[in-house]
Protein backbone atom coordinates (compact mmCIF):
# COMPACT_ATOMS: atom_id res chain seq x y z
CA UNK A 1 0.00 0.00 0.00
CA UNK A 2 1.20 3.50 -0.80
CA UNK A 3 -0.52 4.83 2.34
CA UNK A 4 -0.46 2.08 5.01
CA UNK A 5 -2.63 4.03 7.46
CA UNK A 6 -5.99 2.22 7.78
CA UNK A 7 -8.80 3.67 5.65
CA UNK A 8 -10.93 4.63 8.67
CA UNK A 9 -7.98 6.51 10.17
CA UNK A 10 -7.30 8.25 6.85
CA UNK A 11 -10.95 9.34 6.76
CA UNK A 12 -10.94 10.52 10.39
CA UNK A 13 -7.75 12.53 10.08
CA UNK A 14 -7.84 13.75 6.49
CA UNK A 15 -10.31 12.59 3.83
CA UNK A 16 -13.57 13.18 5.71
CA UNK A 17 -12.30 15.76 8.18
CA UNK A 18 -13.80 19.24 8.01
CA UNK A 19 -13.34 22.51 9.83
CA UNK A 20 -16.08 22.69 12.47
CA UNK A 21 -18.22 25.81 12.71
CA UNK A 22 -20.58 24.69 15.51
CA UNK A 23 -20.20 22.52 18.58
CA UNK A 24 -22.25 20.81 21.25
CA UNK A 25 -21.93 22.09 24.81
CA UNK A 26 -20.08 18.96 25.96
CA UNK A 27 -16.95 20.14 27.79
CA UNK A 28 -13.42 19.40 26.61
CA UNK A 29 -11.46 18.28 29.65
CA UNK A 30 -7.87 18.93 30.67
CA UNK A 31 -7.36 15.17 30.38
CA UNK A 32 -8.43 15.26 26.72
CA UNK A 33 -6.08 18.15 25.97
CA UNK A 34 -3.26 16.33 27.78
CA UNK A 35 -3.93 13.21 25.69
CA UNK A 36 -3.78 15.31 22.50
CA UNK A 37 -0.45 16.80 23.63
CA UNK A 38 0.94 13.34 24.42
CA UNK A 39 -0.09 12.19 20.94
CA UNK A 40 1.53 15.07 19.03
CA UNK A 41 4.49 16.12 21.17
CA UNK A 42 7.00 13.97 19.25
CA UNK A 43 6.07 15.32 15.82
CA UNK A 44 9.08 16.86 14.07
CA UNK A 45 10.16 20.48 14.04
CA UNK A 46 13.49 21.89 12.94
CA UNK A 47 16.12 21.28 15.63
CA UNK A 48 13.25 19.92 17.77
CA UNK A 49 12.61 23.58 18.58
CA UNK A 50 9.01 23.21 19.91
CA UNK A 51 8.06 26.91 20.01
CA UNK A 52 4.29 26.32 20.26
CA UNK A 53 2.63 27.79 23.35
CA UNK A 54 -1.10 27.61 24.04
CA UNK A 55 -3.62 29.29 26.30
CA UNK A 56 -6.82 27.35 27.05
CA UNK A 57 -9.53 30.00 27.30
CA UNK A 58 -11.91 28.53 29.86
CA UNK A 59 -13.27 31.36 32.02
CA UNK A 60 -16.21 33.52 30.90
CA UNK A 61 -14.17 36.65 31.58
CA UNK A 62 -11.23 35.55 29.42
CA UNK A 63 -13.58 34.40 26.66
CA UNK A 64 -15.29 37.81 26.63
CA UNK A 65 -11.90 39.51 26.24
CA UNK A 66 -11.05 37.20 23.35
CA UNK A 67 -14.42 37.69 21.64
CA UNK A 68 -13.79 41.46 21.54
CA UNK A 69 -10.60 40.85 19.57
CA UNK A 70 -12.08 38.42 17.03
CA UNK A 71 -13.38 39.37 13.57
CA UNK A 72 -17.17 39.85 13.68
CA UNK A 73 -17.86 36.60 11.80
CA UNK A 74 -15.81 34.60 14.30
CA UNK A 75 -17.23 36.14 17.48
CA UNK A 76 -20.30 33.84 17.71
CA UNK A 77 -18.10 30.78 17.13
CA UNK A 78 -15.82 31.73 20.03
CA UNK A 79 -18.80 32.45 22.30
CA UNK A 80 -20.31 29.03 21.58
CA UNK A 81 -17.36 26.60 21.48
CA UNK A 82 -16.79 24.48 24.60
CA UNK A 83 -13.04 25.15 24.44
CA UNK A 84 -11.12 27.92 22.71
CA UNK A 85 -7.34 27.72 22.41
CA UNK A 86 -5.01 30.59 21.54
CA UNK A 87 -2.01 29.08 19.76
CA UNK A 88 1.17 31.14 19.66
CA UNK A 89 4.85 31.05 18.83
CA UNK A 90 7.40 31.58 21.59
CA UNK A 91 9.73 34.02 19.87
CA UNK A 92 12.43 33.28 22.43
CA UNK A 93 12.15 29.50 22.06
CA UNK A 94 15.94 29.31 21.89
CA UNK A 95 16.06 29.90 25.65
CA UNK A 96 14.63 26.39 26.20
CA UNK A 97 16.30 24.74 23.21
CA UNK A 98 19.04 23.13 25.29
CA UNK A 99 16.35 21.22 27.20
CA UNK A 100 14.77 19.68 24.09
CA UNK A 101 17.77 19.74 21.74
CA UNK A 102 20.91 19.03 23.76
CA UNK A 103 22.70 18.43 20.46
CA UNK A 104 22.50 22.22 19.87
CA UNK A 105 24.79 23.61 22.59
CA UNK A 106 25.09 27.12 21.15
CA UNK A 107 21.42 28.06 20.70
CA UNK A 108 21.93 31.68 21.81
CA UNK A 109 24.63 32.17 19.19
CA UNK A 110 22.75 30.22 16.53
CA UNK A 111 19.65 32.39 16.97
CA UNK A 112 21.30 35.70 17.83
CA UNK A 113 19.69 37.27 14.76
CA UNK A 114 16.21 38.28 15.93
CA UNK A 115 14.55 38.12 12.51
CA UNK A 116 15.85 34.60 11.89
CA UNK A 117 14.80 33.52 15.39
CA UNK A 118 11.28 34.92 15.02
CA UNK A 119 10.84 33.42 11.53
CA UNK A 120 12.01 30.05 12.84
CA UNK A 121 9.59 30.27 15.76
CA UNK A 122 6.61 31.08 13.53
CA UNK A 123 7.36 28.36 10.97
CA UNK A 124 7.84 25.66 13.58
CA UNK A 125 4.90 26.74 15.75
CA UNK A 126 2.77 26.63 12.57
CA UNK A 127 3.91 23.05 12.00
CA UNK A 128 2.93 22.23 15.55
CA UNK A 129 -0.47 23.88 15.07
CA UNK A 130 -1.08 21.55 12.13
CA UNK A 131 -0.12 18.59 14.32
CA UNK A 132 -2.49 19.91 17.00
CA UNK A 133 -5.36 19.97 14.50
CA UNK A 134 -4.67 16.37 13.45
CA UNK A 135 -4.31 15.39 17.13
CA UNK A 136 -7.70 16.91 17.98
CA UNK A 137 -9.25 14.86 15.16
CA UNK A 138 -7.47 11.71 16.34
CA UNK A 139 -9.00 12.29 19.78
CA UNK A 140 -12.46 12.13 18.21
CA UNK A 141 -13.08 15.86 18.50
CA UNK A 142 -13.55 18.56 15.90
CA UNK A 143 -11.61 21.76 15.47
CA UNK A 144 -12.27 25.13 13.88
CA UNK A 145 -8.98 27.02 13.41
CA UNK A 146 -9.29 30.75 12.74
CA UNK A 147 -6.94 33.52 11.65
CA UNK A 148 -9.65 36.20 11.70
CA UNK A 149 -8.66 38.16 14.78
CA UNK A 150 -6.56 41.14 15.83
CA UNK A 151 -3.30 39.25 16.32
CA UNK A 152 -1.52 42.14 18.02
CA UNK A 153 -4.36 42.67 20.51
CA UNK A 154 -4.77 38.93 21.21
CA UNK A 155 -1.03 38.60 21.73
CA UNK A 156 -0.95 41.53 24.15
CA UNK A 157 -3.99 40.23 26.04
CA UNK A 158 -3.01 36.58 26.44
CA UNK A 159 0.80 36.76 26.18
CA UNK A 160 1.65 40.12 27.81
CA UNK A 161 5.34 39.28 28.24
CA UNK A 162 6.13 40.44 24.68
CA UNK A 163 7.87 37.13 23.98
CA UNK A 164 5.09 35.47 21.98
CA UNK A 165 3.05 35.97 18.80
CA UNK A 166 -0.53 34.68 18.54
CA UNK A 167 -0.96 32.78 15.27
CA UNK A 168 -4.25 30.89 15.40
CA UNK A 169 -7.36 30.77 17.58
CA UNK A 170 -8.96 27.31 17.54
CA UNK A 171 -12.37 26.19 18.71
CA UNK A 172 -12.42 22.58 19.93
CA UNK A 173 -15.22 20.21 20.87
CA UNK A 174 -17.77 17.71 19.66
CA UNK A 175 -19.34 18.88 16.40
CA UNK A 176 -22.88 20.16 16.74
CA UNK A 177 -25.73 20.13 14.22
CA UNK A 178 -24.74 21.72 10.93
CA UNK A 179 -21.14 21.97 12.13
CA UNK A 180 -19.70 21.28 8.71
CA UNK A 181 -20.04 23.10 5.42
CA UNK A 182 -19.83 21.31 2.05
CA UNK A 183 -16.26 20.54 1.10
CA UNK A 184 -14.67 23.32 -0.94
CA UNK A 185 -12.55 22.45 -3.99
CA UNK A 186 -8.90 21.57 -3.57
CA UNK A 187 -5.95 22.14 -5.87
CA UNK A 188 -4.87 19.14 -7.93
CA UNK A 189 -1.53 17.38 -7.63
CA UNK A 190 -0.27 19.09 -10.77
CA UNK A 191 -1.23 22.52 -9.41
CA UNK A 192 0.78 21.91 -6.24
CA UNK A 193 3.75 19.75 -7.18
CA UNK A 194 6.44 20.00 -9.85
CA UNK A 195 9.66 18.14 -10.37
CA UNK A 196 12.96 19.82 -11.20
Amino acid sequence: MLTPLAADAQNLLFKEAHTAHAFTDEPVTDEQVTAIHELIKNAPTSLNSQPLRAVLVRSDEARARLVERMAPGNQPKVRQAPLVVVLAADLDFHETLSKVAPHVPNARDLFADETMRHDTAVVNASLQIAYFIVGVRAAGLAVGPMAGFDAKAVTEEFFPDGQHRALVVANVGRPGPEAFRPRAPRLTYDEVFRSV
